[in-house]
């Protein structure tokens, strides 16, 4: 069997020859490290971030048999971006700076986490109507032919390849920060509505657009990181009424060409989520963030059974112990990936402390895992 071929078998819950090693992949930080002890060539490094071409080599090395990245052949985000820009030094060594979606940041030069948002460009119609509106209607330009035939060439080598749809909550969040997306709820509830209308009706042309094309794809995604360790960062009955019929009219086209697995991307506990994406065509969760509150598909198998599959929930923290720690890890999962309909993956991209040799070595167990 190919790698498409064990996905589709896995997916529509038969057994394939092996079980596939699959990554969500690799931070800058790990690909440095890996350098300097040697492992990879220094060239990797003139690539851009999670460059395809950095990807393919380090997952021939390390033995992983493709990543799950769905490619955005027509672009769902904001079109073109903002330009980035340094605005201040503050005197707490912190410099201040507008990103590409508008907003503006803090950050250290030597921190590694996520910037402080201290500001954002998006307030209101004015700011909508001049800034944001106009980037986020569909155009003909924003359809990358390079990308089509880089899929086409991926999916010749037998690997599957996925449909990026965008996101109908997730980048609005971006654009307005939560508080601004929670106040916009009263403040003017009828531009709130306008703006995901846009972006849906934006990611729906999108995917038709891509469709057209008839490349026949094995996937599609969504991403959103709408959660937390607690669960939504907004109602759950927000998150329906402003989302769902978009999600049933994007899902419904897709299930029209053909593709039955549809996954999002949703960090942070989700479990108030799916019922709305179950309903509305999501059947696939990735990437089962294990977190501080445990997440795996087990508990979701038992409620929903074979209605909800799952690519994730390997806890990647542990590629920077030992052979034991994965051991037990496969161990635990063992049982979950032999239902089937779901393909164990680490839960985010391979992180800054990862051992070479524990990736190479997760990679070999997790192939035969359903031995």
């Amino acid at each position: 069997m190919n790698n498409r071929e064990r996905l589709h078998a896995i997916m529509n819950y038969q057994k394939p020859d092996r079980m596939p090693a699959v990554h969500f992949g690799f931070t800058p930080e790990v690909i440095e490290r890996w350098v300097q002890e040697g492992h990879i060539s220094k060239d990797i490094l003139d690539f851009e971030d999670y460059a395809y071409e950095a990807e393919d080599l380090l997952s021939q090395k390390l033995g992983f048999d493709f990543g799950w990245h769905a490619a955005r052949v027509t672009t769902t985000e904001l079109f073109p971006f903002f330009e980035e820009k340094f605005v201040e030094h503050l005197d707490d060594g912190f410099d201040k700076y507008i990103n590409c979606d508008g907003v503006y940041i803090l950050q250290r030069k030597d921190a590694k986490s996520i910037p402080a948002e201290v500001g954002h460009l998006l307030e209101d119609r004015a700011s909508w109507e001049k800034y944001y509106l106009p980037r986020l209607t569909y155009q003909e330009e924003r359809f990358s032919q390079a990308e089509l035939d880089r899929l086409k060439a991926e999916q010749a080598k037998g690997n599957p390849i996925g449909l990026h749809c965008g996101s109908l909550c997730g980048r609005l969040r971006d654009y307005l920060g939560i508080v601004g997306l929670s106040y916009m709820v009263v403040d003017d509830e009828e531009l709130l509505e306008e703006m995901f209308c846009t972006i849906g009706d934006l990611c729906l042309k999108s995917v038709q657009r891509t469709l057209d094309t008839g490349v026949s794809f094995d996937y599609a995604h969504f991403w959103e990181d709408v959660c937390y360790k607690n669960g939504p960062l907004l109602s759950p009955a927000m998150f329906e009424e402003y989302t769902a019929a978009y999600y049933k009219k994007i899902t419904t086209l897709l299930h029209s060409y053909g593709i039955d697995t549809i996954s999002v991307d949703c960090d942070g506990k989700v479990d108030a989520l799916l019922p709305i994406w179950l309903e509305n065509g999501v059947n696939t969760m990735f990437p089962i963030e294990v977190g501080t509150w445990d997440a795996s598909i087990a508990p979701w198998r038992e409620r929903y059974g074979k209605a909800i599959k799952g690519v994730g929930g390997m806890r990647k923290h542990l590629l920077a112990q030992d052979y034991a720690a994965i051991d037990e890890e496969i161990k635990r999962l063992k049982p979950l990936a032999q239902l089937y309909g779901y393909i164990p993956c680490p839960d985010h991209r391979i992180p800054d402390d990862a051992k070479w040799e524990n990736v190479q070595y997760y990679c070999e167990q997790v192939k035969k895992i359903l031995d």
